[in-house]
């Protein structure tokens, strides 16, 4: 029997699941990336940051060169470019230039934006262009069968080190930074919610913004590595392989070693480069589009 002072029972409000629909084109699901693969997870995350922007899907523009990460524009409904190994970020440029009002979100690999594109990451950080910079980190060239990339940990396995990588890998953070970004973060596959805020952060901010994605290849680098199962792969990334930020802070260097420190690593504001080049050309005494 209630009384006046017994609280009555409420019901929990239905959440609405989140309608991915609107995002993605029709008759292109199933998509083809591996059982256990993390790219899946990323992709929901986008689009959920990107839904939180509030914007239309027709401002928007996702650039992506080749490699396992790169079949993510095929999937989904905004202005999308596929384009060649390593180019990705020399396309995006020229689209965001023709484009400036687009925002354009670059999907792109360990191997594809660091190796054969590294030049062209370097010099897209420097000229701090507005445009987002997803590396799907998974360690490994998943998309050509397994050979090291520039982010392969030493030791380890893959199709061009039989016997163990003995190349140092580079951070892809420090690497964004010390070439001029003025956004850099990492998030992880596993830990969905961080990346998601960290991603509208670096939809919202206006000049180069990278984030390094912790993702987990089973097919190629899981099994090399002795890996049992897909989920043991993002265990590791929760357990071992990550920190958060806020954490780290608090640590002595001895214990940040072989850690990898997630959240927004470094963020700061200086002219963007497409409002210079508008205020170059009129200058210049031309009409700027």
């Amino acid at each position: 029997m209630e009384t006046a002072a017994t609280p009555k029972k409420t019901k929990k409000a239905k959440q609405t699941p989140f309608d991915y629909s609107k995002y993605i084109r029709g008759g292109k699901l199933p998509h083809i990336w591996c059982p256990g693969c993390g790219h899946g997870i990323v992709l929901k995350s986008l689009l959920r940051a990107i839904d939180t922007t509030g914007r239309s899907n027709n401002d928007f523009a996702l650039v992506s060169g080749i490699g396992c990460s790169s079949r993510t524009p095929g999937y989904v409904d905004f202005n999308t470019l596929h384009t060649l190994h390593g180019r990705a970020l020399a396309y995006a440029t020229g689209l965001k230039m023709a484009k400036p009002n687009l925002k354009v979100i670059v999907t792109t690999g360990d191997g594809d934006a660091l190796a054969i594109g590294g030049n062209h990451f370097i010099h897209t950080c420097r000229r701090n262009i507005d445009m987002v910079i997803m590396v799907y980190n998974n360690y490994i060239y998943g998309m050509t069968s397994g050979q090291f990339s520039p982010t392969t940990a030493q030791g380890m396995i893959a199709t061009t080190s039989r016997y163990g990588n003995i190349e140092s890998p580079f951070d892809v953070c420090k690497m964004a930074e010390a070439s001029g970004a003025t956004f850099v973060a990492r998030g992880t596959a596993y830990h969905y919610g961080e990346l998601e805020k960290i991603l509208y952060e670096a939809i919202m901010h206006k000049g180069t913004a990278v984030i390094d994605i912790i993702d987990s290849c089973p097919t190629y680098y899981g099994r090399f590595n002795k890996f049992k199962t897909p989920s043991e792969m993002m265990e590791k990334i929760e357990k071992e392989g990550t920190i958060p930020l806020k954490q780290a802070a608090g640590l002595p260097p001895e214990k940040l070693q072989g850690k990898l420190i997630r959240g927004i690593i470094y963020k700061k504001e200086r002219p963007e480069y497409t409002s210079e080049y508008a205020k170059l050309v009129e200058k210049a005494g031309g009409k700027s589009k």
